[in-house]
């Protein structure tokens, strides 16, 4: 059963929380980008209206989730600094600072078990969405993305693309040394789908669609054969999720 939200906006007579934050900061963009109805909708489906104890919302989940996808860090991590940084808060929906933490971290693990592979394709759909090409930080727009960001790619493109991006970065972060990086065959294939609606370019952009697939595919596998056991419980969401979106048929 899902809790009742407080409304504690007003911090005084004349000002709020949300007046005392940089309203150009990433993560307050970001908060106010997200159609968070979206996964209030499709996750209410698991909760029970008048049975069992009230959980955490839907919202302060889901929030703690992207923000961990987005710093890399460890449910306890992400739950401990929530506390600390009024940012997290505000992206969370918070109306006033709150210096206890959220939850525990294992509710985190519910969370996850509770919407499924389902869900959190649907978390990185909206991160998609939102971001465009890449939603490895939280920077919405930027002039060196304008050009990419302009291009509109089939939906799976833009989901196996992002997970050689995501693959790509954890390997260079963890030091992992890949077989092949992909770096320059992704580019061109990108350029294939750019010209999709060229004559034949449909043809090669489906072809294009398939190899990127396969290799998201193969990254996904590599850095779960070399990441040591403690490194990848930090990426084992990430992960799981591409793996389920690579092998999954239409």
């Amino acid at each position: 059963m899902l809790a009742k939200p407080k409304n504690t906006s007003q911090l005084g007579f004349f000002i709020t929380f949300e007046d005392q934050l940089n309203h150009d900061h990433p993560l307050y963009r970001l908060a106010n980008t997200i159609q968070w109805q979206v996964f209030a909708d499709a996750f209410s489906k698991h909760y029970s209206a008048t049975m069992g104890a009230p959980a955490k919302p839907i919202r302060l989940m889901m929030s703690l989730l992207i923000l961990k996808q987005l710093r890399n860090l460890s449910d306890e991590n992400i739950v401990e600094q929530w506390s600390k940084n009024v940012y997290y808060q505000y992206f969370r929906g918070e109306q006033s600072f709150r210096p206890e933490q959220p939850c525990v971290a294992t509710e985190l693990v519910e969370f996850r078990n509770r919407i499924g592979l389902e869900g959190i394709e649907l978390i990185l759909k909206e991160s998609i969405r939102v971001n465009g090409k890449d939603s490895n930080d939280d920077t919405l727009s930027g002039d060196t993305t304008v050009q990419e960001k302009n291009i509109t790619y089939p939906t799976d493109y833009k989901l196996y693309k992002k997970i050689i991006d995501k693959c790509q970065g954890i390997a260079e972060k963890e030091q992992i040394e890949l077989r092949q990086s992909y770096k320059h065959t992704v580019k061109k294939l990108s350029i294939i789908q750019r010209l999709r609606r060229n004559k034949g370019g449909d043809v090669k952009a489906r072809k294009a669609s398939k190899k990127v697939k396969t290799i998201a595919g193969r990254l996904v596998r590599e850095l779960k054969r070399k990441l040591p056991a403690t490194i990848l419980n930090k990426y084992a969401m990430d992960l799981e999720l591409h793996q389920s979106i690579g092998t999954k048929k239409k």
